[in-house]
């Protein structure tokens, strides 16, 4: 019966998202709120914000899930995971609209924690590889604001290819998905599922070639749900084995610029495009180190290729993450 009703919820946010998210793109270019799709040849301009509507959706399903106690029983953890991502989802609204400064934006998705440390729907005994539940009591609550800012910037940083914010983390929603039914927390996974759902709907209009693009609202929440999940359901270290290609993607941008950084402010773009329409990494020595550069490193790809390379790496980091868990259990 519960796997029923957590099918109802995966199909109730990818309705939802699905036939939002039109709608909404076709308000935003009625706002002139687009952007040039930088990889094509002919750069066309797309409907930005689209994310909005996984915002709504997971938001909307979220609340639905609240009037079935039976199916949800924690229900302080329900309304920090809604508190969250609605505070992060504002955060990317308000950062698509007027341009925050690079180091206040991953501030203010940390400080969007706030909703799980103060209602306390965190359990500071985490299960690591190999040594099992160890008891962070005083540290955990200080590593949560990282556990919601480092996914949610990371997300945002790797959605930069059509169809790959959302393809990617349908993924690791998958993983977390599975995670859950396999310990046995049926309740939990309804989360995960939830996001899948809205997820699928939204890979629909952002893949090759996209008819619009998610904009921070839509990659911050991704990320910041996906952290809030991790965090909420106890599968930490679960989440950041499939997370990988998305924080390493990150920590070379970082660590090769050596600060925080927006894409919009670095003249030196990681990847070209040449006449053929394929990509290729830059070569100048100036632009940032990113998971796509090195991928072009080698040679010139299609868009395509790339994306299915990134999808690739984040499938086998799934299946790590997976398998993850059996040395936790």
């Amino acid at each position: 019966m519960i796997l029923i009703f957590l099918f109802c919820f995966l199909a109730l946010s990818f309705a939802l998202t699905y036939f939002l998210t039109p709608f909404i793109a076709n308000k935003m270019k009625k706002l002139n709120k687009v952007g040039v799709d930088a990889h094509k040849l002919n750069k066309p301009l797309i409907p930005e914000m689209g994310g909005l509507a996984i915002l709504i959706s997971v938001v909307i399903s979220s609340l639905i899930l609240s009037f079935f106690n039976f199916l949800f029983l924690n229900q302080a953890k329900l309304f920090s995971f809604i508190l969250t991502i609605v505070f992060v989802g504002l955060i990317g609204v308000i950062d698509d609209l007027k341009p925050l400064n690079p180091k206040l934006k991953p501030t203010l998705t940390a400080l969007a924690s706030l909703p799980i440390i103060l209602l306390q729907t965190y359990n500071p005994y985490p299960y690591l590889p190999f040594i099992g539940k160890v008891r962070l009591t005083i540290l955990y609550p200080l590593l949560i604001p990282f556990g919601i800012a480092v996914p949610a910037n990371a997300v945002n940083m790797m959605d930069v290819f059509n169809g790959v914010m959302p393809g990617t983390c349908s993924l690791i929603s998958l993983t977390a998905l599975i995670a859950l039914i396999i310990l046995g927390r049926w309740n939990e996974a309804f989360l995960p599922a939830i996001l899948l759902g809205s997820l699928i709907a939204f890979y629909i209009y952002n893949r090759f070639p996209a008819k619009v693009f998610s904009g921070d609202v839509g990659s911050l929440t991704v990320g910041a749900a996906i952290g809030a999940i991790a965090i909420l359901t106890r599968i930490e270290i679960i989440m950041v084995v499939a997370l990988m290609p998305h924080i390493m993607n990150a920590f070379y941008g970082l660590s090769s610029i050596g600060r925080l950084y927006e894409r919009r402010e670095v003249k030196s773009r990681p990847v070209k495009l040449l006449e053929n329409g394929k990509l290729t990494a830059s070569l100048d020595e100036k632009a940032p180190i990113t998971l796509s550069r090195l991928i072009l490193i080698q040679e010139p790809l299609t868009e395509k290729e790339v994306f299915e390379i990134i999808m690739f790496l984040t499938l086998a980091s799934s299946i790590l993450a997976i398998l993850t868990l059996f040395l936790i259990r």
